[in-house]
């Protein structure tokens, strides 16, 4: 319910103040509504309005400035990637979630998928992120990209048949109040969670009893990125 993922959103914005400390920002936009894109978007949700049904959609969330290292790749419960999937399946109504260019990179060759590594002057760097920023289970240096399609809610204002399971016969649904798309408060979740799932992994890796020392340890191990792989 709306009041569970107001708690999510609170907290948050309190791990949001904290990433930006340590230069990590997040953002989010949606990409599409009941498949329509751009300038055709409001004209999908006014017919899907006029006909009193509901239509969802795609929303991307973008993680910038996060270090290369955070999460595991030996133990499955500490990949990041999968905390991420798990975190943003939970927001209601999502029901399927997309790291980089996941979906599109199941119909093409490898050689089209992995992202190439290359050198100059001593800085090592990638020209594409397809994977979103994840390899292995863990963080890459590329800004982190998760997609999530959210499903259209079920509260009609043309209700769908039932069964009522007290006398054992066929009705309808109950009419209830229904936003005809919900899309944009569920970006709002998502960027909540990616703020929540980016923090632990962070504080994870860096600990610190206070915020200056978790930058001191950041800073520290940027700088070893840098020196001793040109990251």
């Amino acid at each position: 319910s709306a009041r569970e993922t107001a708690m999510r959103v609170a907290a948050g914005a309190l791990c949001k103040i904290f990433l930006k400390a340590c230069g990590i920002e997040i953002s989010g936009e949606v990409l599409s509504v009941g498949g329509a894109v751009g300038d055709k978007i409001k004209n999908r949700i006014d017919e899907a309005k006029t006909l009193g049904d509901t239509v969802g959609g795609v929303f991307e969330v973008k993680i910038s400035g996060v270090p290369a290292g955070l999460g595991s790749h030996i133990q499955w419960d500490k990949r990041l990637d999968g905390k991420f999937a798990a975190a943003f399946m939970s927001i209601q109504a999502i029901k399927a979630v997309e790291l980089g260019d996941g979906f599109l990179n199941a119909s093409k060759l490898g050689s089209e998928v992995h992202d190439e590594i290359f050198i100059s002057d001593g800085k090592i760097y990638r020209k594409t992120n397809r994977a979103g920023g994840f390899e292995g289970g863990m963080t890459n240096g590329e800004d982190l990209i998760i997609r999530a399609a959210m499903k259209p809610i079920p509260t009609l204002m043309k209700p769908l048949r039932t069964v009522d399971i007290e006398i054992k016969t066929a009705t309808t649904a109950s009419k209830e109040r229904s936003d005809t798309c919900a899309i944009w408060a569920a970006e709002v979740v998502g960027e909540a969670m990616a703020a929540i799932v980016t923090a632990d992994a962070l504080t994870d890796k860096f600990g610190g009893d206070a915020l200056c020392d978790t930058l001191a340890n950041l800073k520290n191990y940027r700088a070893r990125l840098t020196r001793d792989f040109g990251l």
